[in-house]
């Protein structure tokens, strides 16, 4: 099971609101670029819009980033989507034996390091921006000349 692909699609949303800048990012815009269904977008658009980081008007196509490219981490958008309850990305397993060794310890020995891991990629998520992800696709771009 992986992490849910709000976080992808997130990042991709916001990445070509800012691309797109000078043109209308309707949900339907963003939908085709995702290739996705409309109410797809409008769903995390609204989890972004609640967190802080896009600014949308019922009724009115578009959509505008809230705050600079580079205010936002990959972290806030992991936030915003939902992806996780906090302390929850790892689940364990309920009930195990406690007639079992392994049963009556595992929950107090995998869950400190979990939690670990858990920061690990929070904080990585933290040092990355949207300027560094809208940079890098535009340097890929400009290599392939388009």
């Amino acid at each position: 099971m992986s992490i849910s692909s709000r976080f992808a699609v997130g990042i991709h949303i916001l990445t070509l609101i800012e691309i797109n800048k000078t043109s209308v990012n309707s949900s339907e815009y963003l939908a085709g670029s995702v290739n996705t269904n409309a109410a797809v977008i409008r769903k995390i658009m609204g989890m972004l819009k609640s967190a802080g980081l896009v600014n949308i008007r019922p009724g009115i196509a578009g959509a505008q980033l809230a705050k600079d490219l580079s205010e936002i981490t990959l972290f806030d958008v992991y936030k915003a989507v939902n992806v996780v309850q906090e302390k929850e990305l790892f689940s364990i397993h309920d009930h195990p034996n406690p007639d079992c060794p392994v049963g009556r310890n595992i929950q107090d020995t995998v869950l400190p390091i979990f939690s670990i891991a858990q920061s690990a990629m929070e904080k990585a998520l933290s040092n990355v921006t949207l300027a560094d992800i809208v940079n890098d696709i535009l340097e890929k771009e400009k290599a392939v000349g388009k």
